[in-house]
């Protein structure tokens, strides 16, 4: 399953266990940071757009620091 979802005024295609950079999020490392805004959920077989947003769905991640 995965998920489109908006931040920052950009879009992230996301599935479980994947790990994405965002610039700007207000929380420190460790923190759990929900992102509301969901415009597509989907697996192989069918998909959800949105309109404008899917209701009822909210995207959960964890913050970690970047490694250099």
């Amino acid at each position: 399953m995965f998920a489109v979802i908006k931040t920052g005024g950009k879009q992230y295609r996301v599935a479980a266990e994947d790990v994405i950079t965002i610039e700007k999020l207000p929380d420190e490392a460790g923190a759990s940071v929900t992102f509301e805004e969901v415009l597509l959920l989907g697996d192989a077989a069918k998909a959800t757009l949105a309109t404008p947003l899917v209701a009822g769905v909210r995207a959960v991640g964890d913050l970690v620091v970047p490694t250099p």
